[in-house]
């Protein structure tokens, strides 16, 4: 009954919280810093059909995120993980909608990602729709099939390739029709910074993931050490990008130090031993502090174009 009242009086706001969108700057920030290295490294190549691919590529990003999304709620929600979590609203552990439901949101958000990945392929390089598959895959299996890898420890690593070196250097490919190492420098940067977003839900969730049979890296690492990762992955991006601005003659870059100001409060939060729902509320920081972050970097990154 309670299933049925949900779908009929609350399906957008249910479909949406369990979308979680506090989630969605690691698919928008990479995207932004790539268009923005694109447009320092060639700015003669800059038209109106960088705007078109830079727009397919958010498309891209968005989805995958919001089908990670739901594809983890539906798996944790089978294998019964989500029953005792603080945090965002698990659509399938709550009961607010059935599994083979949020399976199917998971494979239809798959399938605009992979319709957009596969014009923006066809368009730009046919070869990337190798990169969209295995993209997907990474998505799926992240908590799905027999052996999830997330349940393993290796969740932080897949964010920091995806969310980080793959969308930052592959939008950078698409729009500009080149490579650059300035594109790899960045991507180091927005990777660590989606990091600390799945930092922050593991770092929250340990206790009920060591319950659960779920060895996550906060798992392996335990709180204390986890806490000193997430204040590295907020951190290291600053010297990252200070290197970048070196090496490209980029200064406009360091733009990026006025962002500090969205870092001191989680990071000293989470140093200090805030847990359960004040984790809540540090992940929603972080993502503010993400698109800062993410916001002067690309302005500085477009200011300093020659």
């Amino acid at each position: 009954m309670l299933q049925a009242e949900a779908a009929v009086t609350t399906p957008v706001s249910v479909w949406v919280a369990g979308a979680r969108p506090r989630t969605l700057p690691a698919a928008v920030v990479p995207v932004v810093v790539g268009a923005a290295v694109a447009f320092d490294r060639f700015p003669s190549s800059w038209s109106a059909s960088s705007w078109l691919a830079t727009a397919l590529a958010l498309a891209v990003a968005l989805s995958m995120q919001v089908g990670v999304n739901y594809a983890n709620d539906y798996s944790d929600g089978l294998r019964g993980t989500d029953a005792d979590r603080v945090g965002p609203v698990r659509l399938v552990a709550s009961g607010l909608a059935v599994p083979a439901a949020v399976k199917r949101a998971a494979l239809a958000s798959f399938g605009v990602g992979s319709l957009a990945g596969i014009a923006l392929s066809a368009w730009r390089a046919p070869w990337l729709i190798a990169i969209g598959i295995l993209c997907i895959a990474a998505g799926w299996f992240y908590t799905g099939g027999s052996h999830p890898y997330g349940y393993a420890g290796f969740g932080e690593l897949a964010v920091f390739v995806f969310f980080g070196v793959v969308a930052t250097v592959g939008t950078a490919y698409v729009v500009a029709g080149r490579f650059s190492v300035m594109s790899l420098l960045a991507s180091g940067a927005v990777g660590l910074l989606a990091v600390a977003l799945l930092v922050t839900n593991n770092l929250r969730d340990i206790e009920g993931d060591a319950r659960a049979g779920k060895t996550t890296l906060a798992v392996r690492l335990g709180a204390s050490r986890t806490r000193a990762l997430y204040a590295a992955c907020c951190l290291l991006p600053f010297a990252l990008v200070a290197v970048l601005a070196v090496l490209f003659d980029a200064g406009w870059a360091l733009l990026v130090l006025a962002g500090s100001v969205f870092a001191v409060g989680p990071v000293r939060q989470v140093l200090t031993g805030a847990s359960g729902r004040s984790l809540v509320a540090v992940l929603g920081e972080t993502g503010r502090f993400q698109i800062a972050f993410g916001a002067l970097l690309a302005a500085g990154l477009v200011v300093s174009a020659r």
